[in-house]
């Protein structure tokens, strides 16, 4: 395929994993913030305009969950405003949006699997703007695909999985909470699943125009690593696998705590778990397991 893709977040985890995958596909443009500030619309617009690209890939987003309690204007300007006027401008031009949210759209409660006409109810304003940028794109007309994910961690930036490796190194006892229950995606999964759902687009629009075969399969699917855990099974997981490369290092001892012991801006949903059933059925991809994952990024962290 020669086309030309608009990648967002490129600096972030899934956008750093997407752009090596996308760059065979065509073309890629992908800005960094000094040259696309998503938190400016118009800016978002003319960017648009002037790559007029076939697919807009939106990983980009604010993510800050604790700071979007005082940010509200900026998490909205960013994960709705941004969606929106992409919506507006593919819609426009024929092109397709892929779009990223979070499981942060559920309140959390129950213990069954979400799936993706469960009633929504964010907890907190990070939540909140995802979902209203959900709701932005759909309206704007645009043919999109929105993967909902939870969790995501990888080799390179900032993350829950680095963050703890490096304190495990340094403290002799760590406590994690132990009952919000969900998946840790790594976000090369996420990008394989993206290249996947393209290229089979692109050969269902082969003799038609990309929106009609678009349209046939979208909106929000979930898309997370298969299986479930806690941040406390997920930060005991890498820590053994991490132990067992540097059996000479001394590890912190993890202690598992209630969220109510772990006090945060914003509130984290208790039940995070998705099924990605609809996934498997529509676009006919299935997430590998959490700890499989796992164990690939642990090897790439050398």
């Amino acid at each position: 395929m020669a086309v030309r893709i608009l990648l967002t977040g490129v600096s972030g985890q899934v956008g750093d994993a997407l752009l090596p995958r996308l760059q065979p596909m065509g073309k890629v443009v992908a800005p960094l913030r000094s040259e696309l500030d998503l938190s400016d619309a118009e800016a978002v617009r003319r960017f648009v305009r002037e790559v007029a690209p076939r697919w807009i890939v939106n990983p980009g987003a604010y993510t800050a969950v604790d700071k979007a309690e005082n940010e509200p204007d900026l998490a909205y300007a960013i994960n709705r405003d941004a969606v929106r006027v992409m919506g507006e401008e593919a819609a426009a031009i024929g092109a397709a949006v892929i779009s990223f949210s979070t499981d942060y759209v559920f309140p959390g409660d129950g213990v069954q699997p979400w799936v993706e006409t469960d009633a929504t109810g964010p907890l907190g304003v990070y939540g909140a703007s995802k979902l209203a940028g959900e709701q932005a794109l759909a309206a704007s007309g645009a043919a999109h695909i929105v993967f909902r994910t939870s969790w995501v961690y990888g080799a390179t930036g900032n993350n829950f999985l680095k963050t703890i490796l490096r304190f495990a190194r340094e403290k002799e006892e760590m406590k994690i909470v132990a009952d919000q229950h969900g998946a840790p995606t790594w976000s090369e999964d996420l990008a394989q699943l993206t290249i996947h759902t393209m290229k089979r687009m692109e050969e269902a629009a082969s003799g038609r125009a990309l929106p009609d075969a678009v349209r046939e399969v979208g909106g929000v699917y979930h898309a997370c690593d298969a299986g479930e855990t806690t941040w406390f099974g997920f930060a005991s997981e890498f820590v053994r696998l991490a132990q067992l490369k540097e059996p000479e290092q001394r590890f912190a001892r993890l202690l598992p705590i209630p969220s109510s012991e772990y006090s945060t801006p914003a509130k984290r949903p208790l039940n995070s778990r998705l099924s990605c059933e609809k996934l498997r059925l529509k676009l006919g991809f299935t997430m590998p397991n959490w700890e499989a994952s796992v164990a690939q990024v642990m090897q790439r962290l050398g």
